[in-house]
């Protein structure tokens, strides 16, 4: 997205006709913000995965072209999904932003990122290794269904999710 970052309050007042349709959804705020980019938004690629993080890191490593990758990981909370190294590729890569359903480590790393992450919570414990997972799939987390190709904008308010790109 071009210009300006664009505030979650004002798109919601911009755009009252999507909420009360459905289009433009708001997630629960339940996620913790990390990374220094605290202001971010892109086009969602959709993951879902539980206990394990071999294709996040996998989609970390490609180009991100300004998109966020979104990450069911089933809100456990008994091991992360996504460290430090993985970040660190994703914002080499040009990923605007990794929302994770789910926990998160190596937090001081991560804030050093020029990236935006939000997570449920950060736990010491590394995630298993055996690739299991689903891609660009329709996703339900945070009391929203989110599909794979929709637009996320995340700020200090909340993280919005809709069909297509928005302006106010």
């Amino acid at each position: 997205m071009a210009g300006l970052p664009l505030a979650t309050a004002e798109l919601c007042d911009a755009n009252a006709h999507l909420i009360k349709d459905g289009g433009l959804r708001a997630l629960q705020p339940i996620f913790q913000i990390y990374g220094r980019r605290q202001v971010f938004s892109g086009q969602i690629v959709t993951l879902k995965v539980f206990e394990d993080n071999v294709l996040v890191r996998d989609f970390l490593e490609e180009k991100g072209n300004g998109r966020v990758l979104v990450v069911d990981g089933g809100a456990s909370l008994r091991c992360a999904i996504l460290g430090g190294n993985p970040v660190q590729q994703a914002q080499n890569n040009g990923w605007a932003g990794i929302v994770i359903n789910g926990c998160i480590r190596d937090v001081d790393e991560i804030n050093g990122c020029d990236i935006g992450v939000r997570a449920l919570a950060s736990h010491p414990m590394k995630a298993n290794k055996k690739g299991i997972g689903e891609k660009f799939v329709p996703v339900c987390m945070a009391g929203t269904r989110i599909c794979n190709g929709e637009w996320l904008y995340a700020d200090t308010d909340g993280i919005l999710v809709s069909p297509t790109e928005l302006s106010t």
